[in-house]
């Protein structure tokens, strides 16, 4: 939200109150509070007809400064507010003539005292990070209405801050974003929305960033948190909501991965998720037709072509049309359900539906939720409704414990069945106009908080029936916390390489938002992709942290593209399968740290300028760099960091410290392999569950002369089943384990 025309104007509706100095600091036992008065005061009289900020600063974990800025403390926080892990942390609290500083860790917030006009510095190791500071940078805005007395202004109230950028700073993050990667010269605003993957907007808003210089910035406010980043002005990070407190917590990490291990110990780690979710997920597409006949069809074709499949997952249309939700199989394509999953499960799959939480006027379940109170009213006591989606469509009030259970008992029976997990669809289409919650949550803060109670319901029923470890989510909509209630995708994309990169640009965003895991529609969602698109996407969905193949209109399946899709599925299947003992060790990893498995370049290389903007290529895991190809030709151009990396596929090497171009076919990609690197690899390729250490090779690329690398290989449940050191010695890996199973040490000089 834009307050001013250009620098020095502000605009006519508003009337704004700034800090512009500090008169008051007062130390509470775990708090520093500071009086900033909105304009210099050089006489007693100057206190008059002006209005002053309370600026508190407290540290809700180390390294965690909380910065709480009020005009009107009379009123009062709307609820609800994000979930925060709190830990006891002592400040540090100075003061002397010059400055007033709270410490948490690393982090000091230092306030400038007396007439040299506002500032509020944040430093860490002995340097500046950022500073809340100069002209209009922490006010309030007061957007005038006309009001029965003109001393007394009337309107609706803002509060916004704004943080200095240092030449050079990049920001990235604020959730899944389809735009530029780089979020500076944007305007990006807090609000679920199902917009599709052109578009501005998002799924999954959050409102944290974190740039290259060592810090990050969390908004704690639910609703529609409005950012101006390097665009109001050019120079800062502006953040505004509505009313009369704004409360946001600058991170102190020093790297990015710091960062995100603060912010997800902040707001919840990814849970780890079940091995076998890591493999090849099929899906019967949205509108197509389909039954038990043609979804085995789907299945048995894998399996003839030899193209290992984990997961079986049934859209919509397993629901009778009108009826969604009801939560019943329809009988005129699937009449012997039971029957028919324990056929699946026979053939070593896992099974997954399709629910959202919208139950429309057709379902049964209509009436009984509105005989019970469990559907989201109007203020006026009606039920909401509306005709978009599903006709006379209601929406559950998930605060509202009694529905929550009620609807978790439609599930528990699937769950008896034998579904496995769900795809957790929409979330985003809330109502905030005339609405009234069960629980008495402001409707604007429940906009986009409701995905989170959403999820949370549906994987803590999925933790409770299948166990700690097993429950998985495919969700399409989240915020600040979603990222606790794995796994996401990235919405509606379309049959093309631009909808494939900025998918990938969605995906590099979520990254940088504490999400840990990510997948989306391969080969696009809309429309139906030429073989050479669908070939290309398959390869970067294989190389993603979760792969699923799901459409719109017509089947996924490879065969129906041309003979060499199943190869290429084939092979990058297989592959996934094989390289489970390094891709289920990242998952541990993003489960403990907060650490995605598909990580932006910058986050294992923050030191290489060049890695700032990098937005077609990425990490998975530490040690494996993958650039997808978004070209018919085959030709692709990406940066490798300094040091001699191989090709996973090829063996071919290739020097770093500078850009690549190379063409390749459909069998193939640039899927290097990091200097230094003990890549640990599964003997099986066709599932990917199973005992990583039974038959492990380990591959030694460019491993200098005595230095040391330790593989930990997970077992089933993350823990560290095996240890392997590596050391060079006289050109010999020399590998010291506590293993009883046999490996293989191959090295690639």
């Amino acid at each position: 939200m834009r307050f001013t025309n250009g620098y020095w104007m502000t605009k006519q509706e508003y009337i704004m109150n700034c800090a512009t100095q500090c008169v008051r600091v007062t130390h509470g036992a775990d708090s520093m509070q500071v009086l900033a008065a909105c304009r210099p005061i050089r006489g007693r009289g100057d206190i008059l007809n002006s209005g002053n900020l309370t600026v508190t600063f407290t540290a809700p974990r180390k390294n965690v400064i909380r910065v709480q800025v009020t005009h009107f403390a009379g009123a009062a926080l709307k609820e609800p507010r994000f979930e925060i892990n709190e830990e006891p942390v002592q400040p540090v609290m100075a003061e002397d003539g010059a400055y007033a500083s709270f410490t948490s860790g690393a982090l000091t917030a230092r306030v400038h005292k007396g007439e040299g006009g506002w500032q509020v510095d944040y430093l860490a190791d002995g340097r500046v990070l950022t500073s809340s500071s100069g002209f209009r940078g922490m006010c309030h805005a007061l957007k005038k209405e006309e009001g029965p007395c003109s001393l007394y202004p009337h309107g609706q109230g803002y509060m916004m801050d704004s943080l200095m950028l240092d030449v050079g700073e990049c920001v990235y993050g604020l959730g899944e974003r389809f735009g530029a990667y780089v979020k500076n010269g944007q305007t990006v605003d807090m609000w679920n929305a199902d917009g599709g993957t052109a578009s501005e907007l998002a799924y999954k808003n959050v409102p944290f960033y974190m740039t290259n210089r060592g810090y990050g910035i969390l908004v704690e406010d639910t609703s529609d948190v409005s950012f101006e980043v390097a665009s109001e002005k050019v120079e800062r990070v502006q953040f505004s909501v509505e009313g009369e407190t704004l409360v946001y917590d600058v991170i102190y990490g020093g790297t990015p991965k710091g960062i995100l291990d603060v912010y997800t110990a902040l707001t919840g780690r990814p849970a780890l998720l079940p091995a076998w979710s890591f493999g090849l997920w099929l899906s019967t597409s949205f509108t197509t037709d389909y039954d038990e006949k043609t979804a085995t069809s789907f299945i048995d074709g894998m399996a003839e072509r030899s193209i290992p499949l984990s997961v079986f997952h049934f859209d919509c249309y397993w629901m009778k049309g009108y009826n969604w939700c009801d939560f019943e199989w329809d009988p005129d394509t699937f009449p012997d359900p039971v029957g028919m999953l324990k056929r699946y499960h026979d053939k070593g799959l896992h099974l997954c539906c399709w629910i959202n939480p919208y139950i429309a006027q057709a379902s049964p379940l209509f009436r009984e939720g509105m005989a019970q109170g469990y559907l989201l009213k109007t203020t006026n006591g009606d039920v909401w409704q509306t005709d978009m989606w599903q006709a006379g469509m209601a929406i559950l009030d998930v605060t509202n414990p009694a529905a929550r259970e009620w609807y978790c008992s439609c599930l528990r029976r699937l769950l008896d069945m034998g579904i496995d997990c769900f795809k957790t669809d929409f979330g985003e289409r809330i109502p905030v106009r005339d609405i009234a919650y069960f629980d008495g949550s402001d409707p604007l803060h429940m906009h986009n908080y409701y995905t989170f109670l959403y999820n949370k319901m549906v994987f803590d029923l999925l933790r409770e029936v299948r166990g700690e470890g097993e429950a998985i989510l495919f969700a399409r909509s989240a915020t600040a916390g979603g990222q606790q209630f794995p796994v996401h995708w990235g919405g509606d994309n379309s049959a093309s390489y631009i909808s494939m990169a900025e998918t990938l640009r969605a995906g590099l965003s979520m990254s940088h938002s504490g999400f840990g895991f990510w997948s989306h529609d391969i080969s696009g969602f809309e429309s139906t992709a030429p073989a050479d698109v669908y070939k290309r996407w398959c390869q970067f969905g294989l190389l993603s942290s979760h792969s699923r193949l799901h459409g719109s209109s017509s089947y996924r399946v490879p065969w129906l593209f041309d003979e060499e899709s199943c190869d290429v599925v084939r092979k990058f299947a297989s592959l996934k399968c094989r390289l489970m003992p390094y891709l289920y060790a990242a998952a541990v990893e993003a489960h403990e740290h907060g650490t995605p498995m598909m990580r932006p370049m910058l986050l294992e290389f923050p030191d290489d300028p060049a890695c700032d903007t990098l937005d077609r290529q990425y990490m998975l895991g530490e040690s494996l760099l993958v650039a997808p190809i978004f070209r018919e030709d085959g030709r692709v151009q990406y940066y490798l960091p300094e040091g001699v990396w191989t090709s996973l596929l090829s063996g071919v090497k290739a020097e770093g410290g500078r850009w690549q171009t190379e063409t390749h076919d459909f069998m193939s990609l640039p899927l290097m392999v990091r200097p230094g690197t003990v890549l640990p690899i599964g003997k099986v390729a066709d599932r990917p569950d199973y005992d990583y250490t039974d038959g492990l090779e380990l591959h030694v690329y460019q491993l200098p002369e005595r230095e040391k690398r330790v593989v930990r290989v997970p077992d089933l449940q993350g823990r560290v089943a095996a240890t392997y050191t590596v050391t060079m010695r006289g050109g010999e890996a020399v590998v010291e384990t506590d293993s009883n199973k046999p490996y293989t040490v191959i090295v690639h000089e």
